[in-house]
């Protein structure tokens, strides 16, 4: 039987109700033939100390909703409406599920039980559907995050994890929610986005984007800087995909979200959270640690956010050439900024060395924006050309101009303000065309 087909929609005026209403219309009964009592029913027939599979559930699922019939007759679109939501609520992410499946919606916001919203092709919508209960919503957040083997609760509400599909996820329980559990999904495509798809949308110049797969295969250290939404995570994994294939790349995340592909010498290291049973956690600093005796011909750290920018620029300084990072800041100039408070937070040395360690580990900078139209752009890709007179100094390669707006689109091209200064491993790459 087909359990992925449309379900009624539900009255976006009335969340609370919703869910109840549409089962006492196909049910004729609210108490007793409501979502969860159905839920118990299905998990009553199982047996609950043997790996259940999809196909026993579905089977239990068709043998209660028989029941059902005996007491009121449902036509085939309500009882493939009432399947598909119990399955979704047993087995998938309940009413989340019919947004997971669209190929379309990148982001996903839950506030509370009553308010779902999603980002699709880059617009911000309201979700006409709720969870039925508080309950049900923090069953949902218990089974994402079992999944990883992490763990949530009132003494540790805060978790980052992911799904078996790559997506982001970021949970947030009572008491720190004030107003109900919270749930943010960031999605990825099932096929990674290539270097030409960013052409093709106009994130970057084809121009650029050949000086850019240039300076990964000459083995320049790459920093992507940029806001939160602008791309950082998808940019990292298309230059990544540069390097080639027969260098060995140990990828360090908080969440494993890179999808390099081609590359058989992958080795791909998670952090992890401690937890009451003694279970010690792994951070990013610890990871950068061990991945510098694991013979890495490059090192990507999928985002720095505190002290562990240290050891990220002195492995780039130790014979790791051609390492990836990212982190969040407004502008190329304001990523050196933090990186140096960052920095301060792993060790107490002069901002004088801290600079020079910036101005020696990272080579290029390369900050991404997302415009007032929702594009997303490589706006500045800027070379580090030393540090002289206390202060680090920048190069601009390639900078975005705008040009004015047509049909609320900006409209603009990518100027080529100069060539790179320090061209060492450029020659030493063997890579032809001159770049002064």
């Amino acid at each position: 039987m087909n359990l992925f087909c449309e379900e009624p929609a539900g009255d976006p005026e009335q969340p609370d109700r919703e869910s109840a209403d549409s089962w006492k219309q196909f049910c004729g009964q609210e108490p007793a033939d409501g979502p969860e009592q159905l839920c118990r029913r299905v998990i009553g027939r199982l047996d609950t100390l043997q790996e259940i599979s999809d196909e026993a559930i579905i089977k239990e699922i068709h043998a209660v909703l028989h029941d059902v019939e005996t007491e009121r007759v449902l036509t085939l679109e309500e009882k493939t409406a009432l399947s598909k939501s119990l399955f979704h609520s047993l087995r998938k992410l309940d009413v989340l599920q019919e947004l997971m499946e669209d190929p379309d919606i990148t982001e996903i916001m839950v506030n509370g039980p009553n308010h779902i919203f999603y980002e699709k092709s880059g617009a911000l919508y309201s979700w006409d559907k709720s969870f039925s209960t508080s309950e049900k919503l923090e069953d949902v957040i218990q089974q994402i995050v079992g999944r990883s083997n992490k763990m949530v609760n009132e003494s540790t509400p805060i978790v980052d994890t992911r799904l078996p599909d790559g997506s982001r996820i970021n949970v947030v329980l009572p008491p720190v929610a004030i107003d109900g559990a919270c749930i943010s999904i960031r999605r990825f495509p099932d096929t990674p986005i290539r270097m030409q798809d960013l052409i093709e949308m106009g994130s970057i110049s084809e121009e650029a984007a050949e000086f850019l797969q240039k300076l990964v295969q000459a083995r320049y250290n790459i920093f992507i800087s940029g806001g939160t939404g602008s791309g950082k995570t998808t940019f990292l994994n298309v230059l990544a995909s540069f390097i080639p294939a027969q260098e060995r790349i140990v990828t360090i995340e908080d969440s494993a979200e890179l999808q390099i592909k081609g590359h058989p010498n992958l080795v791909r290291l998670e952090t992890r959270t401690a937890n009451f049973e003694g279970v010690r956690e792994i951070t990013i600093r610890d990871l950068i640690k061990t991945a510098l005796r694991m013979r890495p011909d490059r090192i990507v750290v999928g985002e720095v956010r505190g002290e562990e920018a240290l050891d990220m620029l002195q492995s780039m300084q130790s014979g790791h050439d051609g390492s990836l990072s990212t982190g969040h800041s407004n502008s190329a100039q304001d990523m050196l900024r933090r990186l140096e408070t960052m920095v301060l937070m792993g060790m107490d040395i002069p901002m004088e060395a801290i600079r020079s360690q910036i101005a020696e580990g990272i080579d290029i900078l390369v900050h991404l924006g997302r415009l007032r139209d929702k594009s997303r752009k490589v706006l500045d890709i800027m070379e580090i050309t030393g540090y002289r007179n206390g202060e680090i100094r920048l190069r601009s390669l390639y900078h975005f101009a705008e040009h004015g707006e047509q049909g609320g689109k900006i409209i603009g091209k990518w100027e080529k303000q100069g060539g790179l200064s320090r061209l060492e491993k450029w020659k030493a790459a063997g890579i032809g065309g001159r770049q002064e």
